[in-house]
């Protein structure tokens, strides 16, 4: 597990072995089944989560029940409910596993001690929230200006191995398109 966020983070920043072994230190592992969930909606939230290994969805039910995936997190992801852990309120999503995964752990107040202890986690955390942002912008955007196969391009761009992964109904609630309409988007697309 700890050589999976290694090289993750060795991407970024450069660690002594000592300020490796500290991070090490902060982590907790966590494994969780297919179909479990790591955050309901209404439950405090204190930590972000690593993935090792596994696949997750971060959701929200709107009045009517209906779902609406806003993230999937696979290996070397961060997944959380973020409004709820910088703002310190109540989760208003739902995390799921799609897979069976492996989690590394980092609670706030240990992630606060980080940051005093080894600075330069300041940076990874700062490029790592600064291109999540991005990642969500590209998004907003791409729902806002392009038609479904683009969005669908997009999606396998940023998600390339998932297609194997995640059932189809997902991937269409992720674009905002229905399950069927996103079969013949596939079928058009693979006879070109």
């Amino acid at each position: 597990m700890q050589s999976s966020i290694s090289n993750h983070i060795s991407e970024y920043i450069s660690l002594t072995p000592e300020e490796k072994s500290y991070f090490f230190s902060l982590l907790t592992p966590l494994t969780l089944n297919k179909k479990e969930t790591l955050i309901n909606a209404g439950d405090e939230v204190d930590a972000q989560y690593f993935v090792v290994k596994g696949c997750l969805k971060a959701y929200e039910i709107d009045s009517q029940g209906d779902e609406h995936i806003l993230q999937f997190a696979i290996e070397d992801w961060w997944i959380s409910d973020f409004k709820a852990f910088f703002h310190e309120q109540k989760a208003t999503l739902n995390i799921d596993c799609i897979e069976d995964v492996e989690l590394l752990k980092i609670t706030k107040a240990d992630l606060e001690l980080l940051f005093e202890k080894v600075p330069k986690f300041n940076k990874f955390f700062r490029i790592k929230l600064t291109n999540a942002f991005l990642a969500m912008q590209d998004r907003i955007l791409s729902a806002l200006d392009k038609d479904s196969a683009e969005r669908y391009l997009d999606f396998l761009n940023t998600y390339p191995t998932i297609e194997q992964r995640v059932p189809n109904y997902l991937i269409a609630n992720y674009l905002g398109i229905k399950a069927e309409s996103l079969s013949r988007l596939r079928r058009k697309l693979t006879n070109l």
